[in-house]
């Protein structure tokens, strides 16, 4: 495979691109893309989840049970789960979040599709995400997976990054804006 944009240079971009390669011969891309999905969201609501893949205290039979009792609960595809185990052996767990975004993007590219991280002051219902998925490829011309984020320090308005390129029409950054033309 490419490099797909450099992913492969940091470690885990390297086990991003081994799993992405193992789902994409066993036909299981979207599952496990499902999966990370739902990991991804268990690490933002879970501080226990998030304090077990970062604590370096806890010894690699102790780590592998816990993410092997966290996947079966969670409903974990086998491969990810699998893959967990091998994080959890290889003491690596604290490189999950970043291998997640890096096979969402090994993903997006296999399927065409850009990427987009949009930040707003508040959670996004599905129906302003599929107007903003519109919106932008219609900008970009092709399909647009959405990583939506929230950050209430925006105050309003969104932060929209695409590889390089980011629209920030943040009311923060408004505000910013107005303050240094007022200062003159």
């Amino acid at each position: 495979m490419e490099n797909s944009g450099g992913i492969q240079a940091s470690l885990s971009g390297r086990y991003a691109l081994a799993l992405f390669e193992l789902a994409r011969d066993g036909k299981s891309l979207d599952s496990v893309g499902d999966s990370l999905g739902a990991l991804k969201a268990a690490l933002t609501q879970s501080p226990d989840f998030k304090a077990l893949i970062n604590n370096p205290l806890i010894g690699r039979k102790a780590a592998t049970q816990a993410v092997a009792a966290v996947a079966s609960s969670m409903g974990i595809d086998q491969l990810t789960a699998k893959f967990l185990g091998v994080l959890a052996q290889n003491r690596r767990l604290s490189q999950l979040p970043a291998v997640i975004r890096a096979y969402e993007t090994l993903l997006s590219n296999h399927k065409g599709e850009a990427r987009a991280e949009v930040t707003s002051a508040h959670a996004l219902t599905k129906t302003q995400i599929t107007a903003l998925q519109k919106s932008l490829r219609a900008r970009v011309g092709r399909d647009v997976a959405v990583d939506a984020k929230v950050d209430p320090a925006i105050l309003g308005g969104l932060v929209v990054k695409i590889g390089s390129q980011m629209i920030d029409s943040s009311i923060r950054t408004r505000l910013n804006t107005l303050a240094m033309a007022m200062k003159g």
